[in-house]
């Protein structure tokens, strides 16, 4: 395990998973979000993004948390070990309401407040009918990687326990 990607739905912890492995194993982490977005929750150009990735995944360790799906296959071709969160919708709709005012080390702005957006939620309430299918025929076309799919949260930490 050298070249990690955690991905699953918003609010499945996919943050919080990132830093528990990176704690065991010390592989340098870097959280899609914070190359993404500007501290005045403002997105930077998708050159810089595409940049800050490269960058990240041109070292020859690290845990890349977040889906960002138009660069997911890109970082299943280079990973070695996927970690996919694969929780039900109400799971992940509770995972967002549970960081909501709480300062957060995976975005670039100093804590999680403000209206909670509905196109937002709404994407969390589809995203095992729309957006899933898709991860997992990437991940059947990845088939070689490590693919560890935890169903629940439990799972995820008789993992992180486990290692």
């Amino acid at each position: 395990m050298k070249r990690v990607i955690v991905i699953g739905c918003p609010g499945s912890g996919k943050s919080t998973f990132a830093r528990a492995l990176h704690g065991v194993v010390g592989l340098p982490l870097y959280h899609l979000d914070m190359m993404y977005w500007n501290a005045d929750r403002t997105k930077v150009p998708k050159q810089v993004f595409l940049e800050r990735l490269h960058s990240a995944m041109e070292n020859e360790a690290w845990i890349i948390d977040g889906n960002y799906g138009s660069t997911m296959e890109q970082r299943l071709q280079a990973c070695d070990t996927v970690f996919f969160l694969d929780y039900p919708a109400e799971v992940c709709l509770g995972g967002i309401e549970a960081r909501r005012g709480k300062v957060r080390s995976d975005m670039p702005w100093v804590e999680n407040v403000g209206e909670v957006d509905v196109n937002f939620i709404e994407f969390i309430r589809a995203y095992n009918t729309v957006s899933r299918p898709v991860v997992v025929n990437l991940l059947e076309k990845y088939c070689d990687k490590v693919i560890y799919i935890f169903k629940s949260r439990e799972e995820a930490a008789e993992f992180l326990e486990g290692i």
